[in-house]
Order: structure tokens, then sequence, then C-alpha cells
């Protein structure tokens, strides 16, 4: 099992609390979901969430993601996970209150 990450705000997650898949606002803009690997959440926390209250730290097994997930360059070249459909909710295994 490896895992990765999602950072959503709890009133964006809320709005698909009764859905079978989450879809962040990324994927109609970009194509795709934003996610972290565990290395790799501190410093998207730190970019673009500061003082955003009210987060929750999705837990997603990569094992259990049925749209396509591919490791591409992001910030400073890093590979970031980018899930190319709605996150199917079976793969996230924790939900975490960031604050």
């Amino acid at each position: 099992m490896s895992i990765i990450y999602h950072i959503v705000l709890a009133a964006d997650w809320a709005r698909f609390e009764n859905e079978p898949a989450y879809e962040a606002a990324s994927l109609q803009t970009e194509g795709f979901i934003h996610l972290s690997q565990k290395e790799q959440v501190d410093g998207t926390l730190s970019r673009y969430y500061q003082n955003v209250p009210d987060l929750l730290l999705l837990h997603v097994d990569t094992d259990k993601l049925t749209p396509e997930l591919r490791y591409e360059p992001s910030t400073n070249d890093d590979l970031f996970p980018h899930l190319y459909g709605p996150l199917n909710k079976e793969a996230i295994v924790v939900i975490e209150r960031l604050n």
C-alpha cells in the first residue's frame, strides 16, 4: 500500500459527503486533482494554504484508485501525483483534520 495526500477545505469536502467520489475544482479547470507525497505535504501547505482554516488531509491508498494516477513535474520540478478523474472514496483510508 502506498499513501498519497490531498488537502481540501472542509466545506468543499462536505459538498461531496453523499457522493461516491470527490471532485476538486482543479479537475474541471486543469483536468486532474492535485495530490502530494508525504514529504511534499508541508511545502504544499506553506505555499498555498497559509492561514487557511478548516483544512482536511485525505490519506489516499494508491492501490485502490480507479482513475489514472500520474507523477508529473510541478513545483521545483518535483514529481507530484496527479489524479486524472474523480477521487473514488474507497481509496481514502484516513481523513485528518489539520486545524
